[in-house]
C-alpha cells in the first residue's frame, strides 16, 4: 500500500488521505467487526477496550486471508459516542498501535444511534489488499 498524500491538503495526524493498492493485489472487505470473544461476548464496557477488541478481531479476518496491518486500506469506525472516543483518544491511540503498530491507512469516524448489539460501542469495518 501506498499513502497518498498530497500537500495541498496538509498533513494528516494518524491517517492518511488515500493508499493506493499494488498491481495485482486482491481486495479483501472485511464486514464490520464488534469487541466480540470467540464466544460472541462483548469483553468490556470500557470504550477502549472495545476498540482494542474490535480492531483485534478485524486484524483475524486479514490474517485469515494471508494480510497483516500494513495490507489495510481503509477503516471505516462507527462508534455510540463520539465523545466516548474523543474522551479516550491516549488509549485509543495506544490500542491501535498495539494492532496496527505505525501503518496509518484511510479512515474515517462516524457517530451511530446505535450498533445491532445493544452493549457494543465501536464496530470497526476495513478493506484491504492482499499481495
Amino acid at each position: 500500500m501506498e499513502p497518498i498524500n498530497p500537500e495541498s491538503l496538509g498533513a494528516p495526524r494518524g491517517y492518511s488521505n488515500g493508499m493506493l493498492a499494488p498491481v495485482g493485489a486482491r481486495m479483501l472487505f472485511v464486514a464490520g467487526q464488534i469487541a466480540w470473544d470467540a464466544q460472541q461476548q462483548v469483553v468490556s464496557q470500557d470504550f477502549a477496550q472495545q476498540f482494542l477488541q474490535a480492531l483485534k478481531n478485524v486484524m483475524t479476518v486479514v490474517e485469515g486471508a494471508g494480510g497483516g496491518p500494513e495490507h489495510i486500506g481503509s477503516l471505516t469506525i462507527f462508534v455510540t459516542d463520539k465523545h466516548a472516543y474523543l474522551n479516550d483518544l491516549k488509549n485509543v491511540g495506544a490500542a491501535y498501535r498495539e494492532v496496527m503498530g505505525r501503518h496509518y491507512p484511510t479512515m474515517a469516524l462516524l457517530e451511530v444511534a446505535a450498533l445491532v448489539e445493544d452493549d457494543a460501542q465501536v464496530e470497526i469495518q476495513a478493506i484491504a489488499a492482499i499481495p
